[in-house]
């Protein structure tokens, strides 16, 4: 995997504790050892002399000092990703690259890169009764690849659109990319377990969660069960359990909801009481999606809240949503120590591309 980070899935329930950390430690070469020789003292024939030893020591060479982490990490998020549709007919056409060849150096230098996946990846299912549908060719997950991202979240209201086989799907797709998904899984521990990452010695555990309003489709059948496959929901008590669990193995906690009204732009009551009890209970950073329009940034105690990060990519709006960014962020054992917003606008094909600026002479 990139950026020589080590994911670990811990499960709910067992302090997630991580497996398989790996701290990059230069070849140690073996000591050398205090050689010793003797020398024969000149002899006559008159009279033995005896022996006059002496001793010659080889200093013992500095072993190399193993590296300090920096326990910072560079994070990089964006919104919705919808590789279905036109944007799955220009990925069969023109490549896996293609919804990304305009931001893929950026997203791909940050330590670690995530977004929420709006669709399944997928050729299987058929689609559920609701308004939009969407599915993505099996070469999206090459896509998501390219482009860098790490993790996704599947804590939606697209991911099971064409329901278990084509969810299972999405799950092996992005397992043969190395991309962890989150915030959804084939019952309810996996749903509601978080994903920990640990990268330059700092550990980050990441939940998500679903909570948007039955319009179309009542969303609420799609929580995860006992062998059930589906979403983690976000309940207050469950929300609060699993946040303060996962603080307990990992540094920082952050959270990822889908929440809140599309086209607004407004802040709803529901997304800052769900984002301020994520903070309250030990969450550093809550980034959301959904509106498929940007939201204001706020600062709260001491964790930062991105209330949503508007469309990535995804075909069909027109202005606002097709005004976007990359939220940047720089993490430390502290918790969020800085952050920018990257602008970008979304083409009318559904291809995001960074704003470029000019500085006139």
């Amino acid at each position: 995997m990139k950026k020589n980070a080590i994911l670990t899935l811990s499960i709910i329930g067992l302090l997630i504790l991580p497996a398989c950390q790996i701290t990059p430690v230069e070849s140690i070469a073996e000591p050398t050892k205090i050689s010793s020789t003797r020398t024969l003292a000149p002899t006559n024939t008159a009279a033995p002399q005896s022996l006059s030893p002496t001793s010659t020591f080889q200093p013992t060479p500095t072993l190399p000092a193993t590296p300090t982490p920096s326990r910072k990490v560079t994070l990089m998020a964006v919104g919705d990703v919808m590789l279905g549709r036109t944007i799955g007919t220009l990925i069969e056409e023109e490549g896996p690259s293609a919804p990304f060849l305009y931001t893929y150096e950026t997203l791909s230098s940050a330590d670690i890169t995530l977004g929420n996946l709006e669709c399944p990846i997928s050729t299987r299912g058929t689609a559920v009764n609701k308004t939009y549908t969407f599915r993505a060719p099996i070469s999206a997950g090459e896509s998501l690849a390219f482009a860098g991202f790490d993790l996704v979240s599947l804590a939606n209201n697209h991911i099971l659109d064409y329901g278990t086989p084509a969810f299972e799907d999405t799950l092996a797709v992005l397992a043969d990319n190395n991309i962890q998904p989150v915030g959804a899984g084939m019952d309810d521990t996996e749903a509601y377990a978080p994903i920990v990452i640990e990268i330059n010695g700092l550990k980050l555990a990441f939940l998500a969660f679903l909570d948007v309003p039955s319009t179309d489709y009542d969303y609420h059948e799609w929580e995860a069960g006992q062998s059930k496959p589906g979403v983690a929901w976000a309940y207050e008590e469950k929300v609060r359990l699993a946040i303060s669990t996962a603080k307990q193995g990992a540094d920082i906690v952050i959270v990822l909801v889908h929440n809140g009204y599309e086209i607004v732009q407004t802040v709803s009551e529901a997304q800052q009481a769900f984002a301020h009890l994520a903070i309250d209970s030990g969450a550093a950073l809550v980034i959301g999606s959904h509106p498929h329009v940007l939201q204001r940034i706020e600062a709260y105690q001491d964790g930062l809240i991105a209330y949503s990060m508007g469309n990535f990519v995804f075909d069909n709006f027109l202005y606002p949503p097709n005004y976007s960014a990359i939220l940047s962020i720089v993490l430390s054992p502290e918790g969020v120590e800085s952050y920018e917003m990257i602008d970008v606008v979304v083409q009318l094909n559904g291809v995001p591309q960074i704003m470029p600026y000019h500085i006139d002479n």
